[in-house]
């Protein structure tokens, strides 16, 4: 557990984060992506395989094979590693798959594993974070805490079955929700912030918690209760031709958060909120871990309804995104940033290019620096070093860019080249931008420079 910090050394924490000098970046920043690569690579296993069937699970609906396939993960990581296999069938599970050190949970194709619906099925509750603030809760579907060379790979699916009950927490979670935040912000203890049973706190799907050299390769994932993928505190990981289908409540499909060195590429998202939503903690609690979530390459990805978002749990600070080749179907913002006065911390050194979207409702490029759930703090985020360039959109129904920093906290040096918006009623919105820089930008056809934006 991460020690509180005290009021003085808090504020300290936090000037310092506030005014740290930017970070050194040419306009072509993409100089930085070889080397982030050499930090980045696939978690090796011994040539040892573990079959699940051989301890005890069955392709049945009815039977909880759960047992038999932590039974099998236990032996794998007691013999120093290897493959978990999960064979054709499907398989039914009474509560949450635990993975350990070493072992590569593998659904070959044609397998699939059905989470149950039962909610005390997954307790007792384990140390995790929700939305940006650590607590205990449930345990999330797919869970690892602490370990090192873990996977889940294969052809298979994984179906959380999440909105038969956990769909109808939403309106229940309020109350916990507040609680929570409130905890966070007043620096109570981690260890008395337990939630779970009675407090409608809907679980993650697959969770690694302080984990080093993940993978998550070729699975299909369905229904979650909740965010979808969530490597927090983690260093080294991959999530790679990944197919996610889930459309719940805040069923955001990947959520980097306090993470260094991630790799997102050629993963198809149709889910119920961001697409891909870069974090780092919720206020107070943010600042007292103070972990940024920083190299991060996302990469020919296609988003079907919602987009990329940066924020709005970011207090621990951002920096050295770079996105590429990347499609949007439909959805309300392409390229989101967003903070309000209660975060705090940083986002720094952004290069996104070659963007193609067909329709953004509320912007294709949109920074939003008031944020709902704003709770009265006066800690602004510091926005610096941003290019985006390459930029196609069919149609906005709102403004087709916004760029409005505050003035407690403008944005600095940002960078929109060869950007296109075909059709929209407003071209621009921006307001407390320093140093912006407007090169090749057309909305309806129309050239957009700072005198006309």
């Amino acid at each position: 557990m991460i020690k509180q910090i005290t009021p003085i050394l808090f504020m300290a924490v936090l000037l310092l984060s506030c005014s740290r000098p930017t970070t050194t970046v040419t306009d072509n920043g993409w100089e930085m992506v070889p080397e982030i690569m050499k930090n980045i690579s696939a978690p090796k296993f011994h040539d040892k395989t573990f079959n699940v069937v051989d301890f005890g699970a069955k392709n049945d609906s009815t039977f909880n094979s759960l047992p038999a396939i932590i039974a099998a993960i236990n032996e794998c990581n007691q013999q120093g590693g290897g493959k978990v296999l999960v064979p054709a069938g499907t398989y039914y599970l009474k509560g949450s798959i635990i993975l350990k050190s070493h072992v590569n949970l593998h659904l070959t194709e044609g397998a699939r594993l059905e989470f149950s619906t039962e909610p005390t099925d997954y307790l007792p509750m384990v140390l995790t974070k929700w939305e940006g603030t650590e607590c205990f809760n449930y345990t999330p579907f797919i869970y690892s805490y602490q370990c090192v060379n873990v996977a889940i790979t294969g052809k298979g699916e994984i179906d959380g079955n999440g909105a038969v009950t956990f769909n109808t927490w939403k309106p229940k979670e309020k109350p916990a929700m507040d609680r929570l935040r409130q905890m966070g912000n007043d620096s109570i203890p981690v260890y008395e912030r337990v939630f779970g049973e009675g407090w409608h706190l809907r679980p993650c799907m697959i969770q690694f918690l302080g984990c080093k050299n993940v993978l998550i390769e070729g699975v299909k994932i369905y229904d979650s209760p909740f965010w979808i993928i969530h490597p927090v505190y983690c260093d080294n990981v991959i999530v790679r031709d990944v197919y996610i289908d889930s459309n719940n409540y805040n069923n955001d499909g990947c959520d980097p958060e306090s993470s260094t060195n991630v790799l997102i590429e050629n993963v198809k998202f149709n889910v119920g909120d961001d697409g891909i939503a870069i974090k780092s903690g919720r206020d107070q609690d943010g600042w007292r871990i103070g972990q940024a979530t920083e190299n991060v390459i996302i990469r020919n990805c296609y988003f079907a309804r919602w987009a990329i978002t940066i924020g709005s749990e970011m207090s621990g600070g951002v920096r050295n995104i770079f996105i590429e080749d990347c499609k949007i179907d439909s959805c309300r913002n392409g390229i989101y940033f967003k903070s309000n006065l209660d975060r705090g911390g940083f986002f720094e050194n952004l290069h996104m290019r070659n963007i193609e979207a067909d329709v953004c409702l509320w912007g294709v490029i949109n920074f939003r620096t008031d944020y709902h759930g704003y709770r009265g703090g006066n800690y602004p985020t510091q926005f610096r070093n941003i290019t985006i360039e390459n930029v196609t959109c069919n149609r906005v129904d709102s403004v087709a860019i916004m760029a409005n920093g505050v003035p407690e906290a403008k944005l600095y040096d940002i960078t929109l080249r060869n950007i296109e918006v075909k059709k929209a009623p407003k071209a621009t919105q921006m307001k407390n931008v320093v140093n912006l820089v407007l090169d090749n930008v057309k909305v309806n056809g129309r050239l957009v420079t700072k005198e006309n934006e």
